[in-house]
């Protein structure tokens, strides 16, 4: 089949998915049969990397092709500059463009330069709203609760508004994931003849770790992995270490554990379903089991707008995207939630439904970078030139791996919202950190002020040994580091990263 004229997109990503939550990456106990059908009909990336496991840098490179220290947004609520080109701006103007769903750079309920729709479910990010006058505007999800008569429970900038709490007790029909696979359903009924481009984010299953599905899954019969409820090494990075430690100790302690552990932007009421409310296993695999309910809402939502696509008649002319903009840990390692560089919070799934072209597995390791230059080339659309990633589309037309390709993960702190004195474990996340994950399963994560890590994912998939300091390593230890010294060049990354030598398995100066 060739491809179409002006193909339609659909590009779907959710928030804080780890890889292994559908059948097409091994997990056969979670009820995901939308994005099975999916997977059945689409490229199934085997590892595909975010750019930052935190979610307003991951987006950044979602949503402009480029490096959050090349777009500036490094940082957890920081506004993407105006100047800075998304996705929307790179499509010719017979395209109709939209964005719905959580946007999380910069001005939340705002329609951003270039997208045609804007179509919002979030008030959570009032607090960063860059003009006073952006605060008389409330998203259309709020307005869609106030019409079916549910009252506001929390105050945010001299308005009432519905707290992620909240809205996560209402009826599976009333849910942010149900709302939205509706409306995107409605707009490809609308704009099915003629092209379009249309971004979904969805929230789930992000926190709060609780739905209307919370009873799906028996905590008890969970499959665990070797890391479930096991520190980090001894001598893992300090970032890793300490977020294990207030897991254990600040949650045992306080009984809610939020302060300091998961950040201080968040108000009581938003924090308190951040994480579990005690240190157990019980607990642990009750929020397992309540953020696996939260994966089966957001694929029953998926599924309204597949099969809106199929009633609408153009499954043929439309490219799905399914990805995340980075994982969770669920308790591997002792940690909740994401901002490490374990493998569970920087690995997510990646389906890309292409019609016209066979579809098959993709060996290898992916970046998200990547994803913008390949749609564009697979739509037959022009390849912005600053664009940092490059087109994989040739690869997907002759079948074949990425197996020796290396991606990078870029760590510069967890938020711009700090209140001083810092804890010993926020001082820690905001030390800047990078890594490498090579073709061939080594990893390593470098970082001045923090203790690097190499890890073998052949023989370690689960990352419970380091061998940053071991002598026999530190060839490879070189290897690597030049590898991501010379990522800093092309990209411009200006990071300070350690000097390590031949025979020396240790960090002995700074560049």
């Amino acid at each position: 089949m060739a491809r179409p004229d002006h193909p339609n997109l659909v590009y779907i990503f959710t928030d804080q998915q780890r890889a292994d939550t559908m059948a097409a990456y091994g997990n056969d106990w979670i009820e995901t049969p939308n994005l099975n059908r999916l997977a059945d009909d689409s490229f199934v990336f085997e590892n595909a990397y975010v750019s930052s496991p935190i979610c307003t840098p991951s987006r950044s490179t979602l949503m402009t092709g480029l490096w959050p220290h090349t777009n500036g947004c490094i940082k957890n609520n920081i506004p993407l500059p105006d100047d800075v080109k998304t996705l929307a701006d790179f499509f010719p103007a017979n395209y109709h463009t939209a964005y719905y769903g959580k946007w999380h750079l910069g001005d939340e309920v705002i329609k951003r330069r270039g997208w045609d729709e804007w179509h919002t479910i979030e008030d959570q990010y009032r607090g960063w709203h860059t003009k006073p006058e952006y605060d008389a505007v409330l998203s259309d999800y709020h307005h869609y609760l106030v019409g079916l008569g549910y009252g506001p429970d929390k105050e945010s900038r001299g308005k009432k508004v519905f707290s992620r709490p909240f809205t996560a007790t209402l009826p599976e029909e009333r849910t942010k994931a149900t709302y939205l696979g509706d409306r995107v359903g409605e707009f490809i009924g609308r704009n099915k003849d003629r092209p379009f481009a249309i971004c979904v984010n969805f929230l789930e299953p992000h926190p709060p770790y609780t739905g209307p599905l919370d009873d799906l899954y028996d905590p008890a019969e969970l499959p665990q992995s070797p890391a479930f409820m096991v520190d980090p090494p001894e001598n893992a990075a300090g970032m890793h270490r300490l977020m294990a430690e207030a897991q254990k100790t600040s949650l045992a302690d306080s009984g809610t554990g939020t302060e300091g552990l998961f950040g201080r932007d968040l108000p009581p009421e938003e924090a308190s379903g951040e994480g579990p409310a005690v240190n157990s296993e019980q607990e642990f695999r009750r929020i397992q089991a309540s953020y696996y309910g939260l994966v089966t809402l957001m694929d029953r939502a998926v599924g309204r707008i597949l099969d809106a696509i199929n009633d609408a008649g153009i499954a043929d002319r439309t490219i799905v995207v399914f990805t995340s903009e980075h994982g969770d840990q669920m308790g591997e390692h002792n940690i909740f939630q994401k901002v490490v560089m374990y493998e569970q919070s920087v690995k997510v799934p990646f389906l890309l439904r292409v019609p016209w072209l066979d579809q098959d597995k993709v060996a290898g390791r992916y970046s998200h970078i990547d994803t913008i230059p390949t749609l564009l080339e697979l739509m037959g659309l022009d390849i912005p030139g600053h664009l940092q990633g490059v087109s994989r589309a040739e690869l997907l037309r002759g079948g074949g791996s990425l197996g020796d390709n290396d991606v990078f993960i870029d760590w510069n702190g967890r938020s711009i919202d700090q209140e001083f004195p810092l804890s010993e474990l926020e001082r820690m996340r905001e030390i800047p950190h990078r890594g490498v994950v090579t073709g061939d399963g080594w990893k390593l994560n470098v970082s001045v002020g923090d203790q690097c890590e190499l890890y073998d994912l052949n023989s370690d998939p689960f990352e419970q040994t380091n061998l940053y300091d071991d002598p026999v390593y530190s060839d490879r230890v070189v290897e690597l580091a030049r590898k991501i010294r010379r990522w800093q060049i092309e990209t411009g990354d200006t990071a300070l990263i350690p000097d390590v030598y031949p025979g020396v398995g240790h960090v002995t100066g700074m560049r």
